[in-house]
């Protein structure tokens, strides 16, 4: 501190600003050597099932479905993020994003199913077979999910959500990306504690292998740190078979076993040997207005943390910020997303994959090819059912070990936004602690709330909307963008330095597709597309 309380400012600051990150081996549009995209390809595909496998796991039980039925939904769920995935890199932002299922889905596909259920327990739907039951509450989710899918399209094709990212600065978007990321701590650790002794040495050997050994080794061993989440998933799997098989948890509890176990996911006997996913295969959908509305709930969190992952996505694929057009374009894809999930009986919507974005992080390849190759291997073992089958056998626990790096480098990918941010202002200071303390304190109590009652704080005479606050407020990256957003609109909104404080500045040139050279680079249409539908 100078005289008279002057602050001395460093001129030599070492870390300059860069509004794409100088670090990326392979960025959106170029890719790697043939051989290494598929290898890459496919890891991002044993990425991506442990979300299918979960959600899949939570909600066909209770829709009345055994095993066959979760298999046949896992593939369904698989099938249906190839296809979309690839629309996603083609025609929404163009960025290597996996479109996959969303937890926020789970509340209401569980409300549809179970108000199902007691809707017709004065008629025959009691004597109805378990398959019967589960193709009943299957299709009342479908319907719910096709008609709430035009939520999505219509606020991306229509252009709403291009009028939201215009006024999105740095400063309200770094809590929205880190708690997309830490927003997911549930199924990090405490998942792979089920089973520690699996989990943790997953977690260990993956960080060996992508942060230890390329600074160890000079030589080409650093290309193959990229291939960090197969060879820690391949020896930890390999462990994990050699307990199950001499007996390690042969007088364990049902629960351990579960985590533990090799051989207890129950989806290789049940799942068939081919079997191609087509559009109501369940039956005709079923439709009920309150259902529809809990489930446009859901698919405005999927919105919310899908912007936060695409954010992270292309800062670590090293490509432009994305203008705020395409980024509504790929919400509206992220629609027909959901509505393909729906035709499909996937009982689930859409949004981008959070941890196959860490992933990007991890290997530091944003090549579009990669996703585009992982999309074929998901339409190709969803078909082949017995090998997909194996493959999503997988522990939880090891599954959870690369949810505790993936989640963090999301996280950290908001972080990387403070660098456009004035850290010194107090209006910054309170913006970020606020909305990111409120992000994780709101959903802890409804959460709480829930787990301890059986209900959320919110228990009005419709259902539905007990759903629709119930899954908002839930979702901290959703709570924290609420906040942020806000604040950032509202406070100092007439002081002079208050845009260069939030980082506006930087973000001003990307406004308008084109704008900046570079974003036609990574996200103009192919095949000259854009002359019949321009981005603005």
């Amino acid at each position: 501190m100078a005289v008279g309380g002057a602050v001395k400012v460093d001129e030599f600051a070492p870390f300059p600003i860069k509004d794409q990150h100088p670090d990326i081996d392979f960025c959106v549009s170029s890719s790697p050597p043939w051989p290494e995209a598929i290898l890459l390809g496919f890891q991002h595909y044993l990425v991506m099932i442990g979300t299918s496998v979960i959600i899949a796991s939570i909600v066909v039980p209770l829709m009345g479905g055994g095993n066959v039925e979760k298999a046949e939904v896992i593939n369904t769920l698989i099938f249906v993020a190839g296809i979309n995935t690839l629309l996603q890199t083609w025609f929404g932002t163009r960025l290597p994003v996996v479109i996959g299922g969303s937890y926020a889905f789970i509340i209401p596909t569980i409300t549809t199913a179970l108000s199902t259920n007691n809707n017709n327990n004065n008629t025959n739907f009691m004597f109805l077979s378990p398959r019967q039951r589960f193709k009943h509450s299957m299709r009342a989710v479908q319907g719910a999910l096709i008609v709430a899918s035009f939520f999505q399209m219509i606020i991306g094709f229509l252009g709403f959500w291009r009028i939201f990212a215009r006024y999105l600065s740095p400063l309200a978007a770094i809590p929205v990306v880190i708690l997309t990321g830490l927003g997911f701590y549930a199924h990090g650790f405490p998942q792979l504690a089920r089973c520690v002794e699996i989990g943790l040495p997953a977690l260990l050997l993956l960080v060996l292998i992508s942060q230890y050994v390329p600074h160890m080794m000079k030589s080409r061993c650093s290309t193959y740190s990229r291939y960090a989440v197969l060879l820690s998933v391949a020896v930890v799997w390999a462990y994990a078979a050699v307990l199950t098989a001499v007996g390690a948890y042969d007088n364990k509890s049902p629960l351990t076993q579960l985590s533990c176990r090799v051989d207890r996911a129950g989806l290789i006997g049940a799942a068939p040997w081919i079997r191609v996913p087509y559009p109501f295969q369940w039956g005709g959908p079923t439709f009920d207005a309150g259902d529809i509305f809990s489930m446009m709930g859901a698919c405005f969190v999927a919105v919310v943390e899908s912007t936060g992952a695409i954010i992270a996505t292309y800062q670590f694929a090293s490509a432009t910020h994305l203008p705020p057009s395409v980024l509504s374009r790929g919400i509206g894809w992220l629609g027909i997303g959901t509505l393909i999930g729906g035709l499909f009986g996937t009982g689930n919507g859409s949004s981008v994959s959070v941890e196959n974005a860490g992933l990007v992080g991890l290997t530091r390849v944003g090549s579009r090819r990669v996703v585009q190759i992982a999309a074929g291997f998901m339409l190709l073992f969803s078909v082949l059912g017995k090998f997909g089958a194996v493959l999503a056998s997988i522990p939880l626990s090891i599954v959870a070990a690369l949810y505790c790096v993936l989640f963090a480098y999301v996280a950290s990918a908001g972080l990387g936004l403070l660098q456009f941010c004035n850290l010194n202002s107090f209006r910054t200071k309170f913006i970020l602690g606020f909305s990111l303390f409120m992000g994780l304190s709101v959903p802890q109590y409804f959460n709480e709330y829930l787990l301890l009652s059986g209900r959320g704080p919110v228990h009005t005479g419709a259902t539905w909307f007990n759903d629709i606050v119930q899954v908002i407020f839930s979702s901290p990256a959703t709570v924290a963008l609420i906040i942020a957003y806000f604040l950032d609109c509202t406070h100092s909104r007439g002081h002079s330095s208050t845009r260069r404080d939030s980082g506006r500045h930087w973000w001003a040139k990307f406004r308008n597709f084109g704008q900046d050279t570079r974003t036609e680079e990574f996200y103009a249409l192919p095949w000259k597309l854009n002359r019949f539908f321009p981005s603005f």
